[in-house]
């Protein structure tokens, strides 16, 4: 299967260099380019990709405002482009549906990785990402977990289970390890999660973990 990809930054460099990295891939086609996130809209309802890279900070749009227009109205998987240490709106675009993040001095192996990964229904999340999510969500005060009951009310023992230990990081091989169980059951387990909570990916797991207080942050 061909993965198809837009890409859209208003860095021209950055955008013909990502690309380039990515058309050089035998399973990887870029069916376009965009300069902001109203192009990248435009552009990912005209070609239907698999995935969209978006800069966040883009003129007439930006990528978390794209982000949030593509993911409700498509499948299209929505990955954010960061220098991370300026940006402070991880929170905001994962709500807005991104399937994870990467930075823009990203190496070509982890760029091509990064696609692959989000395709296949995998979280796109770094550690230090994960920090900045907690970090926001403390700073938030959020107070969801009073309704923790009736959101996760639908899931079973294990599957609290399993979310628990989505909502910390862990890939389908150390969730398996940790509850001696095979990775197919596990992916089973994942897959259930995701459809009872309404949650497109694991990322969005990772999310209703920290705001249903099924794990606290810090815990």
């Amino acid at each position: 299967m061909t993965i198809r990809v837009v890409v859209a930054d208003d860095q021209e460099l950055v955008r013909s260099g990502f690309a380039m990295i990515l058309s050089a891939q035998p399973d990887i086609e870029v069916v376009a380019e965009a300069g902001d996130g109203a192009e990248a809209v435009a552009a990912v309802r005209r070609h239907a990709p698999d995935v969209v890279l978006l800069d966040i900070r883009m003129p007439r749009m930006d990528g978390i405002e794209a982000a949030r227009a593509i993911c409700a109205e498509s499948g299209c998987k929505a990955v954010m482009l960061t220098t991370f240490d300026q940006d402070d709106y991880v929170y905001e675009a994962l709500h807005a549906g991104a399937s994870g993040f990467l930075l823009k001095d990203v190496r070509r192996d982890d760029l091509v990785h990064a696609v692959r990964v989000v395709v296949a229904g995998d979280s796109l999340l770094a550690p230090s990402v994960a920090r900045r999510l907690v970090a926001d969500f403390t700073s938030r005060g959020q107070a969801a977990a009073t309704t923790a009951g009736h959101v996760l009310g639908a899931l079973t023992a294990r599957e609290r289970e399993t979310l628990v230990l989505l909502g910390r990081g862990l890939s389908n091989a150390e969730i398996a390890a940790e509850l001696v169980v095979s990775e197919h059951t596990v992916k089973t387990h994942v897959s259930n999660v995701l459809s009872k909570l309404g949650l497109r990916d694991r990322i969005q797991a990772v999310i209703c973990a920290y705001e249903t207080g099924l794990i606290a942050p810090g815990g």
